[in-house]
């Protein structure tokens, strides 16, 4: 199991890495003005259809049906399965697509109401997302795939599909020049990058001999327990994307350039979700699902506690990082081109308040599988509305006296609410039994964390005093000097904690055997 979250957690590192390159090439050339407010809307459009339909409510329901009908039926009846979904999916986001053509401007109106007040900047959100939404349907079959290769042992090419999305974009940035605008050249990159994708993770599957090929669906008993648990996972997931929703319906209401910070401080919050949350969700829910189908749930607990320590220890210093330097980190990022200091300053506001969500957003893609891989999406759905519910009440309270910060300070809120009822309830159902390893590894996480806090009040005073005066590199400078010696004040303290609480930790097999041959 490291070894397939490493694999993961390395692609989606490369992922971000890139997606971070992509982020501030778009800031250079889109700014902060109409062009990029028409274009994040474009953009989240199939993407939050793409994480209601596909990512999340799919991978809940099908990778456990799928695990199940492959350990007890084999390989040739699993195959039978997901070629059924796949031909009922394809012809649902046919459909989907086709009715997205003909009522694009009430779909922008229904996300983004406030662009109304400006006729530009609407009509080039309507016209940027009839170019995305394709992606949709290329993204939700690569979805599907990635499900069935992950369920084989297979996470590579799954994993490092998305890359595709950010090289993509960037060259069609650069070739924005043979487009009406950038935005338009964007949009072109974001559609493509689907096809690119679906072309990847399909030749993976047919390498692996599981690619789905076209059949008349069959309500088989792995069908209909698809489509039970489906409809409680899809409105799981609507919940914290409707929550997204209502943050970019609030934000269009904001001046020019408000939902433009949410877009960028969301970013740089992604970025230690994608590569710690998503690479731990993607690898425990299979292998969870397949120890208790397999009646090994000793093992099962195992891997959610160890995934649960992983987690804790690479995500804990972005949770420092986030709030005690968001503005270096957005300067030194993004303050480039036609993105402004002053856009810099208000998307680092939005990114403190974000990352004090930050470790339960991150925990919950290790806490669900408890649920989902024993076939219940019914108890995380029930949890999501509660904390939606939530959510929404303090956007509403929040929203005229802080703005895009309020948006951003809900969600941070809504996620602890739901981390909560998680563990809660799965603690309470023995579904779920933290270890005394764990709680050494967390307590050892917190007196790290705090000696990185404590350094972060000094380090920025520091890096200013050395490189200050060199104009042009000062911020990026300062910002290098920052994070370099935060992590190695963080490994240090967390190494020192790990040994005194008598914590060692196990090696990969090589290490391992070159430890004990030379000592």
């Amino acid at each position: 199991m490291y070894r397939s979250l490493l694999s993961v957690g390395g692609f989606t590192l490369l992922s971000r890495v890139t997606g971070f390159i992509r982020d501030i090439v778009l800031g250079a050339v889109l700014g902060d003005g109409l062009l990029s407010d028409a274009f994040f809307v474009a953009f989240r459009l199939p993407n939050h259809f793409r994480t209601i339909f596909g990512e999340v409510a799919f991978n809940s329901a099908y990778v456990p049906c799928y695990s199940q009908v492959l350990e007890q039926e084999g390989p040739e009846r699993a195959h039978a399965f997901s070629s059924q979904i796949f031909t009922i999916l394809l012809a649902s986001q046919i459909v989907l697509l086709g009715l997205a053509w003909l009522f694009t401007p009430t779909l922008i109106d229904l996300l983004a109401h406030g662009y109304r007040a400006d006729p530009r900047k609407f009509d080039a959100a309507v016209t940027m997302t009839r170019i995305t939404f394709p992606y949709l349907l290329f993204i939700v079959i690569v979805t599907l795939q990635s499900g069935t290769l992950n369920a084989n042992g297979y996470f590579a090419a799954a994993a490092f599909a998305p890359v595709l999305l950010n090289v993509t974009t960037v060259v069609f940035l650069g070739l924005a020049f043979l487009f009406p605008n950038a935005g338009i050249a964007a949009s072109w990159g974001t559609m493509v990058s689907g096809f690119l994708q679906l072309l990847m993770t399909g030749w993976a599957a047919h390498r692996a001999g599981i690619l789905e090929h076209f059949a008349i669906p069959e309500w088989t008993d792995a069908v209909r327990r698809f489509f039970r648990r489906l409809g409680p996972a899809v409105i799981g997931s609507a919940g914290p994307q409707i929550a997204v929703f209502a943050d970019t319906m609030i934000a269009s209401y904001l001046p020019t350039g408000g939902l433009t910070s949410l877009y960028y401080a969301d970013r740089m919050y992604q970025l230690p979700l994608g590569v710690i949350a998503i690479a731990a969700g993607t690898v425990l829910l299979p292998e969870m699902s397949r120890r208790l189908a397999a009646g090994d749930e000793a093992g099962a607990y195992v891997a959610q506690n160890r995934t649960i320590a992983i987690s804790l220890v690479l995500a804990a210093p972005f949770f420092i990082a986030f709030i005690m330097v968001p503005e270096w980190i957005m300067r030194a990022a993004f303050e480039h081109g036609h993105f402004s200091g002053a856009a810099a300053d208000q998307s680092a506001a939005v990114l403190e308040a974000y990352g004090f969500g930050l470790l339960s957003i991150v925990l919950i893609r290790s806490v669900v599988p408890s649920f989902l891989a024993r076939g219940d999406t019914r108890t995380p759905m029930i949890v999501t509305l509660i904390s939606f519910g939530f959510n929404v009440l303090l956007k509403i309270l929040l929203f005229k006296p802080l703005g895009a910060v309020g948006l951003a300070t809900a969600t941070a809120a809504g996620s602890w609410l739901n981390i909560g009822l998680l563990v809660f309830l799965a603690v309470r159902r023995d579904e779920m039994r933290p270890d005394m390893l764990l709680a050494r590894i967390a307590a050892a996480v917190g007196i790290a964390s705090l000696a990185l806090a404590l350094s972060a009040l000094a380090l920025p005073w520091i890096g200013w005093l050395m490189f200050g005066g060199l104009t042009s590199l000062a911020v990026d400078l300062t910002f290098g000097f920052i994070a370099v010696f935060g992590g190695l004040v963080y490994v240090a303290a967390l190494i020192g904690a790990l040994r005194g609480f008598g914590v060692v930790l196990p090696l990969p097999a090589r290490l391992a055997g070159l430890r004990a041959r030379f000592g």
